[in-house]
């Protein structure tokens, strides 16, 4: 999903609460996460919830795509980390790099209800994102 396609999802809805209400039940969609991979080094620093994201680089012909995993011991929060994998999960990290992803995050109505501890976590975990990208760059 683009974010032109997640905007226009977000659009029908009208309040914050059915807002909330859609990011839960996008959280409650993410696939399982690996047990194994909830670790120091895949949780994601500056979240007030535990979060955990990984990448795989998936080579294709016209280059790397980045496929992303994550999960959150918070509901509202794991719902954030779907949002974010809609984004940029199967993108090049070129596109990754140069969408704004907080941007959308305003557009779509989150970001200005989100406490400022998730407000914080939400940028640690868009970093973590875009850190990987940088390494798939670099070693491309």
């Amino acid at each position: 999903m683009n974010a032109d396609d997640l905007i226009a999802d977000f659009e029908f809805l009208d309040n914050w609460e059915d807002r909330y209400r859609h990011v839960i039940e996008l959280g409650k969609k993410l696939p399982p996460f690996p047990e194994a991979e909830r670790n120091d080094i895949n949780k994601v620093q500056g979240c007030a919830s535990q979060v955990w994201l990984i990448s795989h680089v998936k080579e294709t012909p016209s280059g790397p795509l980045l496929e992303f995993e994550g999960d959150s011991d918070a509901h509202i929060v794991r719902g954030l980390v779907a949002v974010l994998l809609m984004l940029v999960s199967g993108r090049t990290p070129k596109e990754i790099m140069e969408t704004d992803i907080l941007g959308v995050f305003r557009q779509i109505g989150l970001e200005g209800h989100l406490t400022p501890q998730r407000s914080n976590g939400l940028r640690s975990m868009v970093e973590r994102i875009r850190g990987h990208a940088r390494n798939a760059m670099a070693a491309a």
